[in-house]
């Protein structure tokens, strides 16, 4: 498709990461019409060729694609539901954060309305968009998603189709981030440790990447012992009373260095109890099932 037939977008929204959609999409050859409560936010765009829609109504009749990154659920109905009429016969994509409940809700009120609704996750920074490696999530009506995906795609290189259930966009998302947060968090432990004997993290970091890409070794055995559902867990590298001990001995580090042991005493508890469930002999797999669980209320 040649940049003048770029079929033309609408992004409603305006905050670091709604400002690099819209520049993206311009980048890429798509006329883009942008809207904003605080139209200051739109003066950069406009002078790469963005149009400033006067209000909602004009933004949302302005393009069959309207893309939506606001600040939460409630910032996107406060815009879209006085003028929801417009959006008929319109594909909708939601890229602002929310909850799966929330994701599911706007699923029927724009089926209710005959909008083409796609819940999305962005899981990179504003600075990364479009970059090859950025990835972003879609998930709704697959008709949808495949009439809009020559734009979707323009955003990041690994734009990814999640299924039907828009729940799947924000479920993906938080469970990308508990990730990203339980990694980080684990290496500001690890480098907090070795800071009392005079290691700087950036002496640290090497070796703990290192040590990540052996731990992906770990999950990659298993997610397939979680999804075989019979609850064996095989112990093929170790055993949970074999990493309850060694835990034990970074809980012990902590304390004795002055470190802060909050992480690994609360990690020391969860172990403890897997292996009082019967798992002592089973691989550290077996925590899933105390992690898919529901927390027993205090008594």
């Amino acid at each position: 498709m040649a940049e003048t037939d770029r079929a033309p977008v609408t992004v409603i929204g305006l905050g670091l990461m709604g400002r690099a959609l819209a520049a993206t999409f311009l980048e890429a050859g798509h006329p883009t019409t942008v809207w904003n409560r605080s139209a200051g936010r739109a003066e950069d765009l406009v002078s790469r060729g963005a149009v400033v829609a006067a209000d909602p109504a004009e933004a949302v009749t302005a393009a069959d694609l309207v893309v939506v990154c606001v600040s939460d659920n409630d910032g996107l109905h406060a815009v879209l539901d006085p003028v929801a009429d417009r959006l008929k016969g319109r594909a909708l994509v939601n890229l602002s954060s929310g909850s799966s409940d929330q994701a599911r809700a706007n699923a029927v009120w724009a089926e209710e309305l005959g909008i083409g609704y796609l819940d999305g996750a962005i899981m990179t920074v504003p600075a990364l968009v479009g970059a090859s490696h950025s990835v972003f999530f879609y998930a709704g009506p697959q008709d949808v998603y495949e009439r809009h995906s020559t734009a979707l795609e323009v955003l990041g290189g690994r734009t990814t189709y999640l299924g039907e259930d828009h729940a799947l966009a924000p479920l993906y998302d938080v469970a990308l981030l508990g990730v990203m947060w339980g990694t980080l968090n684990s290496f500001f432990q690890g480098a907090a440790l070795l800071s009392t004997a005079g290691v700087k993290a950036s002496d640290f970091l090497p070796w703990a990447s290192t040590w990540v890409d052996t731990v992906k070794l770990f999950a990659t055995d298993y997610a397939g012992q979680i999804d075989a559902g019979d609850r064996a867990y095989p112990a093929n590298d170790a055993t949970m009373e074999v990493n309850l001990g060694a835990l034990k001995h970074l809980l012990h580090e902590s304390e004795s260095q002055g470190v802060n042991a909050e992480l690994p005493r609360f990690v020391h508890g969860l172990m403890e109890r897997t292996v009082a469930q019967g798992f002592e002999q089973n691989s550290y797999a077996s925590m899933f099932e105390l992690f898919r669980t529901p927390e027993r209320p205090a008594e």
